[in-house]
């Protein structure tokens, strides 16, 4: 069956049956689209030009502020437009554009919160050995791993589910192109994308959070036997911001991607979508530098870089 409603794209609903809402939402996503930014950017600027901040942790730190950034840039220009204004409209090409990324980033953020975790687990458990096992090379290769896998994961996926034959109504019960609502909207067979979706689903958000839940597991046990108060509390604040960011990434996407068949659930699996593509982003950067001390020390130290050139 050929797909005729393809080339005329399609409408993404959001909360159009509630346009009170909308103009409260685009508000939200305006002012925390503009932290994203920043904050993102500016973790970026801070890792490249400060060499305090050459190890690993920031290396990682700053491959995921850069996959937030194309992250929360994909989809938000897009949702305020839609938020903003009757016309919803979105072409097929940008609807498979969206998609694309969307599988690719989500997909890389899942494995390099992952590799991120093995990171503070050599670094609380194997200190002696962390500069021989987490070497560039190795940062290098892993971090090759997560995007690379992302791009695979986005091939494989992405062409099936363009390939469905669409309802005529061409109505995307979501505010972005994304894989469980392109499904819904089906007016055919699913059951080899919905059984390639819970597959993906199991290789790339159950593995990697299991991977990451066992890490903190051995990282506890270790913490635990640590003597003094002092060296726990240092132990802990080398992981607690990235378990934060854990828990709110794979919170929200396992809610979106495992949520069960019935219109609650859908409409509540908008907020979580919303709240992975804009929230987590612009939540990120701030985590990371209020709750680490050589991010906000490099950060004084940018600051009163410029403040001496603008004075001289």
């Amino acid at each position: 069956m050929s797909n005729q409603s393809s080339p005329a794209g399609f409408i993404l609903l959001g909360f159009s049956e509630h346009p009170e809402l909308e103009k409260i939402l685009f508000v939200v996503v305006l002012l925390s689209y503009l932290p994203a930014l920043v904050g993102n950017m500016l973790i970026i600027l801070l890792s490249v030009l400060d060499p305090r901040l050459s190890s690993p942790m920031y290396f990682f730190l700053c491959n995921l502020a850069f996959l937030d950034l194309c992250f929360t840039t994909s989809c938000v220009p897009q949702m305020l437009l839609n938020l903003w204004g009757p016309d919803k409209t979105i072409s097929f090409l940008g609807c498979s554009v969206q998609l694309f990324v969307f599988l690719t980033l989500g997909t890389t953020e899942c494995i390099l919160l992952a590799v991120m975790a093995f990171d503070r687990y050599v670094a609380v458990c194997q200190p002696l050995h962390y500069a021989t096992i987490i070497h560039p090379r190795l940062c290098w290769q892993l971090a090759s791993v997560a995007w690379v896998t992302g791009l695979l994961e986005s091939l494989v996926q992405t062409p099936p589910t363009l390939r469905l034959p669409f309802c005529p109504h061409r109505q995307v019960d979501d505010f972005v192109c994304e894989v469980p609502a392109l499904i819904r909207l089906s007016c055919g067979d699913t059951t080899y994308n919905e059984i390639q979706m819970a597959v993906a689903s199991v290789l790339i958000l159950v593995v990697p959070l299991s991977l990451i839940l066992v890490s903190y597991g051995a990282i506890a046990r270790a913490v635990l036997r640590i003597s003094s108060a002092k060296g726990q509390r240092k132990a802990l604040g080398t992981c607690s911001s990235h378990l934060l960011v854990v828990t709110l990434f794979y919170s929200s996407v396992i809610a979106v991607y495992l949520q069960p068949k019935n219109p609650y659930a859908r409409d509540r699996g908008k907020f979580f979508g919303l709240f992975y593509s804009v929230g987590t982003p612009s939540l990120n950067p701030l985590i990371y530098t209020l709750r680490n001390k050589e991010v906000k020390n490099a950060l004084r130290r940018l600051l009163g870089k410029n403040a001496e050139l603008w004075e001289s």
